[in-house]
């Protein structure tokens, strides 16, 4: 199939390798010329616009742009009247849900088909392939198949699940038509929820273990201010967390890649000094939040994961300036410095 590709970051450009080494012809265009280069060395063809790229596909085009949520509806806005009735244009980024229905809709009214591809693998995803969650029309998503299935893992990409039997469907090559427009965006949005929590659990897992040794450490005086350590026997434990990881990684009930990937950060550096600790969210884990505020379903974990990366950037400050100004002006106690 010869597929459009906007957008060429850290995903798109693996993204349109993949395409590629499985036999696609490739269309693409980013704003920065030079991230086309090494495309064009692989087979892509590389227009320098928009209006470009939809002059060299024929009728019915398919366009897949791979931006930032922030840029989609600009770049909707300047694909839109290049394009004809019939072709089709998938997003593939983290966009909200709800903006994808009233594109459907909008496109629809042209008679351009619209399908949202929530997109899962990072900068990983040429060598293990993108778990994809599709959102859209049956018929415009099945003829899609053949470019879903060459970026999807394939069944090598997981273990066998128990009850599975031999059975060959997109769920065991790693890639699902969850419903239709906004679907796919749904079930990403909900999978970077749960990517939060699952972080979270294991930052603050591993930060109790790199704490076990707090009875060796130099005593503080006794004072009103600091509830002591009763027993500092108990943590005497000097554990070396690279190694616990690369340990969990094997046989683990709570192995996983993301553990993959935090075993190979801790072996590159104990201490992490290279990182500040400054959390980013890109908008998913709060429209999971939302969504389960609609619906009426407890996500506490969730929540709490989110509001702690609002935490590391230094959001909770002034609330932590109020909490010592409280405690001072009801018993006068005063900050300690440690």
């Amino acid at each position: 199939m010869k597929i459009g590709m906007v957008g060429l970051g850290r995903m798109g450009s693996n993204m349109v390798r993949r395409l590629l080494a499985a036999g696609h012809e490739c269309v693409v265009f980013d704003i920065h010329p030079h991230a086309a280069s090494e495309l064009r060395k692989g087979g892509a063809t590389v227009s320098g616009s928009l209006a470009g790229l939809v002059s060299e596909l024929q009728a019915p085009r398919a366009i897949w742009i791979m931006v930032p949520a922030a840029v989609v509806e600009a770049t909707l806005g300047e694909l839109e009247p290049l394009l004809a009735r019939g072709d089709i244009v998938i997003d593939g980024g983290n966009s909200y849900y709800h903006d994808d229905i009233r594109r459907a809709e909008t496109l629809g009214k042209s008679g351009i088909h619209y399908v949202d591809v929530g997109t899962s693998g990072g900068v990983w995803g040429f060598d293990r392939g993108y778990c994809l969650m599709i959102g859209g029309e049956p018929d415009i998503v099945k003829r899609l198949d053949g470019v879903f299935a060459a970026l999807a893992p394939g069944v090598e990409g997981a273990t066998k699940a128990p009850g599975n039997g031999n059975g060959m469907g997109t769920t065991q090559r790693g890639y699902i038509h969850c419903g239709p427009a906004g679907a796919g965006h749904f079930v990403k949005m909900v999978h970077n929820g749960i990517e939060y929590g699952i972080m979270a659990a294991y930052a603050e897992g591993l930060n109790i273990l790199r704490h076990a040794n707090a009875g060796k450490q130099p005593k503080s005086a006794a004072d009103a201010e600091t509830a002591p350590l009763r027993h500092p026997e108990h943590y005497q434990y000097d554990l070396n967390l690279a190694d616990i990881t690369e340990t969990w990684r094997h046989g683990s009930v709570i192995g996983s890649w993301l553990l993959d990937l935090t075993a190979a950060a801790l072996k590159k550096s104990a201490d992490l000094n290279a990182f500040a600790g400054h959390v980013s969210d890109s908008g998913e884990g709060r429209w999971t939040l939302k969504a389960a505020i609609d619906e009426g379903v407890p996500a506490p974990v969730l929540s709490t994961a989110l509001t702690q990366r609002f935490a590391s950037r230094g959001d909770e400050d002034f609330a932590n300036k109020l909490l010592s100004a409280m405690r001072y002006e009801f018993g006068g106690h005063k900050e300690k410095h440690s």
